[in-house]
């Protein structure tokens, strides 16, 4: 009977039918064969005498799936015990990579069947070189293997060469197969055949003394587990010689080693079959075996009660360990909730701050109004000289440090942390035209003369623009630091530092260092040109410098901090504090006439809008507000509050104001 399996094998031999059990009859004939060797087979079909037994490899493999179910065997002992096939296998049920019969048989990818084992330690098929991918088992194979006849392996001995350097792997259960036991009197002696077992050749061969039977690879081990040839042990002294099943009923006749029933109770006795019935009718112990037996009954009882308690206390600290770790998740969640809490309560104890100080300063300039009208300046008073915020530039990824106006084109200019320069139209389309970089730090200061632009960095660098173009055309490594502010007069660029105000002749796109002015106190954070004087603001001092000699001609000594911001009117010097305050001096007799409160905050930027009829100095404070003073009287006729941060720029055109904050925005104020 033929039948077809796969790619890898065409025609396959079925194996013998019926009876899973055969004796094996004496025989002098072998036959040898090598799995390799197609062409030494014998012909599908050909009658092969069942007591011929084959040498072949024994089988490998890691699965603990398909064929260990088939086979019914152990996975140690699948490597270790071993197989003697009566009849010769077909070439068709061996593995091209490890030449062995299939274990455990799958198809992979390239449509080829090898051992699950060798399929995935291997990397590519020995046939076609395809790589190998195990996709099912091989079922069909599998169950032509179970087949296959091979003999008992208690009728397997160690071949002489195998036992002499120690032996196979499993040469240890046919060696005790035999050990120290009889042979049955009618056994035929066959000449022995050499297999292999756990891919060691010739390990092991039939054994004529012992079991005669070949059985069906399924059915294996349901056959060794009664095989009259399994070793065993003396049930009463360990020490007796090995034994085989069949033998251990006469063995217990004999054996001198019988122990009482009741020598785990103390009885001492040891003796034959005889002797032991005689002292069962004189044993002590054999009037109280009722008892004895209801004593170890509840003794068995309370072991399995202690055991179930056992369990039971595992199972509570099991329990008790799960409510310890949800205790723990709930006093995380609360701690988490109480930082929340804590968070948000922090949150409006700063938005409760925000709002006294608002309230404060709109408390300011209602008393500012209300001295206006005591003083009988009600007239002056004009609803349309109300600023109101007119829009917003946005676009900025930091604070706006300086603002600059070049008033022929309609443009604006924002530095800021972002490292850039934002150009406005402030006329038409009010948007960014472009961004200008070029800078490594902050911006901090912006000035234009003629039709350049100038900035000043925390980079220590001050660059030129070109406004026409749009594009840088110099950089000067200015200062040792960061360049605080920027002012232009006379064709000549004021640039001031730690300590230090450099004066730059302009030539062209250059800029000539042509002095620097020394004796400053700190940072000069403020400067000034109107007219023929340069002002500059640095530690509770104003230094007034005549632009022609640039020497220093006068000193104003302030109170409140550094200076953060100058502005000058036609009859005022005006200058805003690091504590709040905003001092006013007379130009002319450089006395001072009033200083001005109601800021919260450091007066960052003074701008002036002046017409015939008055004049309006701006104030920008960290506070975030905007405060606009008349010169006239020296009080605040109005606050704008538009800025989410301090408010740090400010700059003037045409009757408007532009006012740049750390909300990274520049807001456009108009009247």
């Amino acid at each position: 009977m033929e039948a077809s399996f796969g790619p890898t094998f065409s025609t396959v031999a079925a194996g013998a039918k019926g009876s899973t059990h055969r004796r094996t009859p004496s025989s002098s004939s072998t036959l040898t064969y090598s799995p390799r060797d197609d062409d030494d087979m014998p012909p599908i079909g050909t009658p092969r005498r069942s007591d011929s037994a084959i040498s072949i490899r024994s089988l490998h493999s890691e699965s603990n799936m398909s064929l260990r179910s088939t086979f019914s065997l152990h996975e140690e002992e699948e490597d270790t015990e071993p197989q003697v096939f009566a009849e010769q296998p077909s070439v068709k049920l061996c593995c091209q990579l490890c030449c062995n019969v299939f274990k455990d048989p799958v198809i992979t990818t390239c449509g080829h069947t090898f051992c699950r084992r060798c399929a995935l330690s291997s990397d590519k098929c020995p046939v076609d070189t395809a790589k190998l991918t195990v996709v099912v088992n091989n079922i069909a194979v599998a169950e032509q293997i179970g087949e296959l006849f091979i003999h008992c392996k208690y009728g397997c001995r160690a071949t002489p060469a195998s036992a002499a350097a120690g032996g196979g792997a499993g040469g240890g259960a046919a060696a005790a197969a035999g050990a120290g036991v009889a042979a049955p009197a009618a056994a035929t002696v066959a000449v022995p055949t050499i297999t292999t077992v756990a891919g060691k050749p010739g390990a092991y061969e039939v054994d004529p003394l012992g079991c005669p039977f070949t059985i069906k690879l399924t059915s294996r081990m349901e056959h060794e587990v009664s095989c009259d040839y399994r070793p065993v042990r003396c049930p009463n002294n360990p020490s007796c010689p090995p034994l085989l099943t069949k033998h251990l009923e006469a063995h217990l006749k004999e054996c001198e080693h019988i122990k009482c029933p009741h020598s785990k109770y103390g009885c001492t006795f040891i003796g034959n079959q005889d002797t032991y019935e005689t002292h069962l009718e004189v044993c002590k112990f054999e009037g109280l075996k009722e008892f004895l037996q209801q004593t170890d009954d509840r003794f068995h009882e309370m072991q399995l009660t202690l055991s179930q308690k056992d369990q039971d206390i595992a199972f509570l600290r099991s329990m008790l360990g799960k409510l310890s770790e949800k205790l723990d998740q709930l006093e995380k969640n609360l701690e988490l909730k109480f930082d929340v809490l804590d968070e948000n309560q922090s949150k409006l104890s700063e938005d409760l701050m925000e709002f006294r100080r608002d309230a404060s300063m709109l408390n300011d300039e209602l008393s500012h109004i209300n001295a206006r009208l005591n003083m009988g300046i009600l007239g002056s008073y004009d609803p349309q000289q109300i600023f109101k915020c007119k829009g917003t530039f946005v676009g900025h990824q930091g604070p706006v440090w300086c603002l600059c106006v070049y008033s022929t084109g309609d443009l604006l200019f924002s530095g800021s942390s972002d490292k850039t320069i934002k150009v406005w139209d402030t006329c038409t389309t009010y948007k960014c035209q472009k961004t200008l970089e070029g800078h490594d730090g902050i911006v901090l200061a912006l000035c234009i003369q003629g039709n350049r632009l100038y900035s000043g960095s925390a980079d220590c660098t001050i660059i030129v623009w070109d406004i026409q173009t749009l594009q840088k055309v110099n950089t000067i490594r200015a200062h040792d630091n960061p360049v605080c502010t920027l002012v232009s007069s006379h064709n000549m660029l004021f640039s001031g530092s730690l300590k230090a105000i450099k004066v730059w002749d302009i030539v062209g796109t250059e800029l000539k260092l042509k002095k620097e002015l020394t004796g400053l106190n700190h940072w000069v954070r403020a400067l000034v040109a109107s007219q023929n004087h340069l002002y500059s603001g640095s530690y509770q001092t104003i230094k007034i410098w005549d632009i022609r000699s640039l020497d220093c001609v006068h000193v104003l000594q302030t109170s409140g901090g550094s200076v953060y911001s100058i502005a000058v009117t036609n009859h005022h010097i005006v200058c805003g504090t690091y504590e709040n305050l905003i001092h006013v001096w007379d130009i002319d007799t450089k006395e001072q006439v009033r200083t001005l409160t109601g800021h919260v905050g450091t007066v960052y930027a003074l701008a002036v809008i002046s017409t015939p009829d008055q004049t309006k100095v701006f104030s920008a404070s960290y506070d975030r507000s905007l405060r606009v003073w008349s010169m006239d009287n020296m009080i605040c006729t109005q606050t704008l509050l538009r800025h989410q941060g301090s408010v740090t720029a400010l700059a003037v055109s045409r009757g408007r104001l532009f006012s740049g904050a750390v909300d990274s925005t520049v807001k456009v104020w108009t009247c």
